[in-house]
């Protein structure tokens, strides 16, 4: 089998588990919610998923260069398989159950994504893909899974349960184990552990992060990008909606262009990745991707004028993960990507929770418009950074080779 074709259902299992968690995402506090009648209980598990999926990505660094990535990807996603179906049939076991359940899955999942993505660069170099346009592939297919996944999961649940879509999903994670396990074979991948105490080998990725300038520079960016666009989505645009046009139909127009944003300019990015500078791409996505949809939405109530704005916040966004994630393939040494990847996956998701909680004291103590405009300028002053840090740009633009990286 060739090179290419392993790469491609590489590809397939990625984006399939992808589709699958994010059902999950809704299928899962759907189920709370029909079970247990409370919107605080639906909130809860939403967050118990999340959290030991960000600690897990940063911890099975150590464990993913023990075992490869090869192995504990068909690990990770049996083990997620079999911790979504239990979820399914022991609906009726409790509340605290369900949550060590999805607390278990979530983090089975940290470790099935960090261990794919350390799957990407052998597999890229073998099939000789530049990897930037790996990266940018990957972010357009991820924002059609997210586009297609919510709608999907909602009417999965209207033709059957919450339950029977939980098992479609646990479905999915198998899948991804037998393509992985069938297909992809990586002629080279991160050497076998290094023999080295488990918190020094972790602290390791800690400390290449903190030395290193490109690296810490685009994490903060894309840190408080991430902040920034959960406390839109879950406070500040429907709060705006509700104050300004008070129907829900500005939600989904806006939520919606941002997404259509988004995925024109993951397409767009796939097409010109090759060609266009990648730092100064970034820099330029982090300014146009952030403050705008913020700041519009304190200075103006014209639903069409936030439309346009959102929109084009989305295609600068687009750039944003291809850019990093190429970088992360190609900067760091390979004895250290399970470890700095993690770290770096596990800080850039910690925004999102953190977002929305802030966005909800501010709006408390500050008021919507007030809260808008500081949050706008806030992001404006962190996203300019790039711009105005060029000096680490220079090591992402240099010309190199796979062989090298």
């Amino acid at each position: 089998m060739s090179a290419r074709r392993g790469l491609v259902i590489l590809f397939v299992a990625d984006v399939l588990s992808a589709v699958g968690s994010r059902i999950s995402m809704v299928a899962i506090p759907w189920l709370v919610l029909v079970t247990t009648g409370s919107a605080a209980r639906m909130g809860l598990v939403a967050a118990v998923e999340m959290v030991p999926y960000i600690v897990a990505s940063i911890m099975a660094g150590p464990l993913i260069d023990s075992l490869g990535p090869r192995r504990t990807s068909i690990l990770a996603n049996l083990c997620s398989a079999v911790a979504v179906g239990a979820i399914a049939a022991t609906t009726q076991l409790g509340f605290t159950a369900l949550l060590l359940l999805v607390a278990l899955a979530g983090a089975l999942r940290g470790a099935a994504d960090r261990s794919k993505d350390l799957l990407v660069r052998p597999m890229a170099e073998a099939a000789q893909v530049e990897l930037i346009r790996i990266t940018s592939l990957h972010e357009a297919f991820a924002r059609g899974a997210t586009l297609l996944a919510a709608p999907l999961a909602g009417l999965l649940i209207y033709w059957t349960d919450a339950a029977s879509v939980l098992w479609i999903d646990a479905a999915t994670f198998a899948v991804c184990a037998v393509l992985v396990a069938a297909f992809v074979y990586p002629p080279s991948v991160v050497a076998a552990a290094v023999r080295e105490k488990y918190f020094r080998s972790l602290m390791a990725g800690f400390a290449f992060v903190r030395r290193d300038a490109l690296l810490t520079t685009m994490l903060i960016t894309t840190f408080t990008l991430n902040v920034f666009s959960s406390a839109s989505t879950a406070v500040f645009i429907p709060l705006w909606v509700k104050e300004e046009l008070g129907t829900a139909a500005g939600l989904g127009l806006t939520l919606g262009a941002f997404s259509g944003g988004a995925l024109l300019g993951s397409i767009g990015f796939a097409i010109l990745a090759t060609r266009l500078p990648r730092y100064l791409t970034f820099a330029v996505g982090a300014v146009i991707g952030g403050s705008p949809r913020l700041l519009v939405l304190g200075f103006s109530d014209d639903l069409i004028l936030v439309m346009v704005v959102t929109f084009l916040s989305g295609i600068g966004m687009a750039a944003i993960n291809p850019v990093f994630g190429a970088a992360l393939y190609e900067h760091v040494p390979k004895d250290l990507q399970a470890r700095v990847i993690g770290v770096v996956a596990a800080t850039s998701f910690a925004g999102l929770p953190l977002g929305a909680l802030l966005a909800g004291a501010l709006v408390s103590g500050l008021g919507l418009t007030p809260s808008l405009v500081l949050s706008g300028l806030v992001c404006l002053l962190i996203s300019v950074f790039p711009l105005a840090r060029r000096g680490p740009g220079k090591v992402l633009d240099a010309p190199s080779t796979m062989e090298a990286a």
